[in-house]
């Protein structure tokens, strides 16, 4: 079975009614220079710090910025660990229904030049514009995540660097065998692993 295959129901919990047109993807010109920003995700289990790269994928990195700075992910859940290859990844994201800001695009690997590998921390989406909170973080690489010519794919914008076992514990973390919908079941952890604060740190 296909990463790609695997991930088919991953996002369906967070797709809007009316999908928009995928935007086409845009070349650059000049390759874009990173531009990071960091961001410690302190859960139950230890902190997680990501350095988002501002430069190359700015509309992502805002709208994520834009969640963390509401505080609208604290408290809010890790809340599913999903097994391909030799790993797989970890999904979180908030909750709380009350607390989304409208979708944006994907913005796609082939224009922003990063990749969904092993420690990026990547956007969730359900195709089209339906990209609004919910993020994963792989332990393992995942080309066919990254977007192709028919294919927006995963839009990765950043990566961790500290905290991968952290990252690897939630993952390891006991999964419900009942929870969850179709393709879901299985990958939902029980207990949810809470994220209990995050913030931009210098």
């Amino acid at each position: 079975m296909t990463n790609r295959i695997i991930l088919a129901a991953l996002f369906a919990a967070v797709a809007a009614p009316g999908l928009a047109q995928l935007a086409p993807p845009t070349p650059a010109a000049v390759a874009p220079k990173a531009d990071l920003v960091r961001v410690a995700i302190d859960t139950d289990k230890g902190r997680i710090l990501v350095a988002l790269d501002r430069g190359r994928a700015p509309l992502t990195t805002a709208n994520f910025l834009a969640y963390v700075d509401k505080h609208w992910f604290d408290a809010q859940p890790f809340y599913r660990a999903v097994t391909f290859g030799d790993g797989g990844l970890i999904q979180g994201g908030v909750r709380d229904g009350a607390k989304q800001l409208p979708p944006i695009i994907i913005e796609r690997t082939a224009t922003t030049g990063l990749r969904n590998q092993a420690g990026a921390i990547v956007m969730a989406n359900a195709g089209g514009k339906t990209t609004r909170n919910d993020f994963f973080i792989l332990t393992t690489d995942a080309p066919s995540f990254d977007s192709t010519a028919t294919d927006p794919g995963f839009a990765p914008f950043g990566m961790v660097v500290e905290g991968m076992d952290v990252v690897k514990a939630i993952f390891a973390a006991p999964r419900s065998p009942t929870r969850g919908v179709g393709a879901m079941k299985g990958q939902m952890l029980d207990p949810a692993v809470k994220m209990v604060k995050v913030v931009r740190v210098k």
